[in-house]
């Protein structure tokens, strides 16, 4: 049995569809989620759905039961994930799961990027459980750069793309990808403790502007500036300072280094090239209303 928590978030949706078109059978899927009403649409294909919320640990126990392998997706709470993938591998430990696949960022070991730091710690604590694992590092979405993040618009608008990833490479891939990357090793017979370092082609956030300037016809420019610049100007938006800091330290992580890698792993695992940047980006435009 697979099971898979956060089933309900896009990533996770996204390995159970890609479970199921590689034929795993349904009911040996299990969907552990917060809020199982929101699992309507994967009950109605067979899939298991239990309750699973990682701050409250008592029902995790029991909706890991009877796993072979258990993918741990971490919540969007910053912050508070270690703690939640403390509780979640204790639970597996107690209920006897047979490997953990944990999904973080690529690079984990030597990241300076602070968003990175619960995956590190949680890393650390897969390895020292002694469960069997993979670490399934994942580069950055491309989807994030191109709208999902809800602030492309008024880029768009005024011809500007802000950041401070100078010429840094990304070795981003679409959400898809790395989902199908997933679903290839959790229904593959497993290595145990491997990593796989999954990063597609890499690209410049110049490369980033090129792409929607070319697909929406309007002129956009990536302009570089100081990451503290980058901050005010995120402040001056209205974002807390917390996220500020975050967003601009995630950007500023691209000139640094911590978001390429020229690993293989994703290529290989999908049998195929990623998904090119300028796809990626036509889709998640689209998607979001922004041509």
């Amino acid at each position: 049995m697979i099971t898979i928590t956060a089933a309900t978030g896009r990533y996770g949706r996204l390995v159970i569809e890609a479970l199921l078109r590689r034929g795993v059978p349904a009911p040996s899927i299990v969907a552990a989620v917060r809020s199982p009403e929101k699992a309507a649409d994967l009950a109605a294909k067979g899939v298991q759905v239990r309750e699973a919320d990682y701050d409250r640990p008592e029902t995790l126990t029991q909706a890991f039961a009877g796993a072979d392998k258990l993918l741990l997706i971490p919540s969007v709470s910053i912050g508070q994930r270690y703690a939640q993938m403390e509780r979640a591998l204790n639970a597996a430990a107690e209920a006897g799961v047979g490997l953990i696949a944990y999904a973080g960022f690529i690079n984990g070991e030597v990241s300076t990027l602070r968003l990175g730091d619960e995956h590190k710690q949680t890393e650390a604590l897969i390895r020292k459980s002694g469960l069997p694992y993979v670490l399934l590092r994942n580069g950055a979405y491309i989807e994030m750069y191109a709208g999902d993040l809800g602030d492309l618009g008024h880029a768009i608008e005024t011809g500007i793309l802000l950041g401070a990833a100078g010429e840094g490479k990304v070795s981003g891939a679409s959400r898809d990808d790395l989902a199908q990357a997933a679903a290839v090793v959790l229904s593959n017979a497993t290595q145990d403790n491997a990593i796989y370092e999954l990063g597609g082609s890499a690209f410049t956030m110049g490369d980033v502007a090129a792409a929607i300037s070319l697909l929406t016809g309007k002129a956009l420019t990536y302009q570089n500036m100081p990451v503290a610049q980058y901050t005010q100007v995120l402040l001056g938006a209205g974002l807390p300072t917390a996220l500020a800091e975050i967003i601009a330290d995630t950007s500023c992580a691209i000139q640094r280094g911590d978001w390429y890698n020229d690993s293989t792993d994703l290529p290989d695992l999908l049998g195929r090239p990623s998904t090119p940047l300028v796809d990626v980006v036509a889709a998640t435009l689209k998607s979001n209303g922004l041509v």
